[in-house]
């Protein structure tokens, strides 16, 4: 009976693991990449819009990248979000030689708003452009990411439109890390439907590459409409889908550039503090789902271990360990292609999934006691619910 129900098991492992393959193989199709849209016949008015924290090692090459853009009419809006750095010193040097790009010295923070967000809010009512693009200090930009960003966006008829960057890894503690999580987008976001279905939970965004149309986002409330919802980019995808507008994901790996974290502590920093909240803060979902995940993925690597220490180990099947194996090489194979991640990080995806692990947890444990800090800024205790 209980190897009967094992064999049932890995059926299913093997089943789910077969899906999730499609479903990353089809948004490589679904995904354009930049550069490959029509060429629009019509370039609106465009107003980079840029937060800075702290980011005197990031800010000039970020901004030379952006003004050094290929497009008729744009300029470039920095805010400098109450740094202790040498940030506004760059960016005024900056500043005093370019017309296009605008400063501005960033209000102290409300109580009821996260850092971002309200840097964010400030640059957008700093400029009234007909399109605004949000995008970080720590990316830099392929002369042309601009105008094939706006070719895609009228191609699609979007109303937001967000781009996956190259994530630059240099370190082992980035190579762990940093993979998962476009991973788990082009792996568990399936496009097909994601397009089709109205329901606002199938869209994301990448924060790192936010183009908005003006009237869209002041429609759904720009960032005032979600400035107690950490992970800004997810929301603001959900607000554009709930409110009936046009959201869109494109490839832009060779468009942006961006090293999102410094090392295996910064990543794991960076990850803790929003992985629970872009999941609602629901507790026992979010348990379950990552235990699923977890077991689908290592399960079938214990089977095979277990069967090449002991061959009469029960009666598990080797052959659909070793697919569900297989399978498992294949979508990271795919995802790390994808992405432009080195291809032999998918022989290291069962360490990635038990960090992946740990992150999670420790995210829900930070969130529910309010130990999340990131940039100097220590994230309040979030009320969690059972479901």
């Amino acid at each position: 009976m209980l190897e009967a129900l094992w064999i049932y098991i890995q059926i299913n492992v093997a089943i789910f693991l077969a899906v999730i393959l499609f479903v990353t193989l089809s948004n490589t199709k679904l995904l354009g990449k930049l550069g490959k849209f029509p060429k629009s016949n019509h370039y609106p008015n465009v107003s980079i819009l840029i937060p800075a924290r702290n980011e005197e090692a990031n800010i000039l090459a970020c901004v030379k990248s952006l003004l050094n853009q290929d497009y008729p009419d744009f300029k470039v809006v920095v805010l400098d979000d109450n740094s202790t750095d040498n940030t506004w010193l760059i960016l005024s040097d900056l500043a005093n030689n370019n017309q296009k790009l605008q400063i501005i010295k960033g209000k102290p923070l409300p109580p009821d708003w996260y850092g971002k967000h309200w840097a964010c809010h400030q640059l957008a009512q700093a400029t009234n452009s007909e399109l605004i693009l949000f995008t970080d200090a720590d990316t830099r930009h392929h002369p042309n990411t601009l105008k094939d960003a706006v070719s895609a966006m009228m191609a699609m008829k979007a109303d937001l439109l967000t781009a996956f960057p190259y994530e630059q890894v240099k370190t082992l503690g980035e190579c762990l890390t940093v993979p998962i999580f476009p991973w788990f987008i082009i792996a568990f976001l399936p496009l097909i439907f994601a397009y089709r279905i109205k329901n606002p939970s199938l869209s994301a965004g990448i924060g790192q590459f936010m183009l908005f149309k003006r009237e869209a986002y002041n429609q759904i409330g720009g960032y005032a409409s979600i400035k107690q919802k950490p992970v800004d980019d997810v929301a603001l995808a959900k607000n554009i889908k709930s409110y009936g507008f046009r959201w869109r994901m494109t490839n832009g790996v060779d468009r942006i550039h961006c090293r999102m974290y410094s090392g295996f502590s910064d990543a794991f920093k960076g990850f803790t503090k929003n992985l629970f909240a872009g999941f609602n803060y629901k507790i026992i979902k979010f348990v379950l789902i990552w235990l699923c995940l977890g077991f689908v993925f290592i399960e079938p690597i214990i089977v095979l271990s277990i069967k090449a220490i002991e061959s009469n180990f029960g009666s598990f099947s080797s052959i659909l360990a070793g697919s569900s194996v297989l399978l498992s090489v294949l979508i990271w194979g795919v995802s790390n292609s994808f992405f432009h991640f080195p291809i032999y990080f998918t022989f290291f995806y069962p360490i990635n999934i038990i960090i992946a692990l740990i992150i999670a947890f420790c995210s829900m444990a930070f969130a529910l006691t309010g130990k999340a800090v990131w940039k100097g800024r220590q994230f309040a205790k979030h009320k969690a619910e059972w479901w």
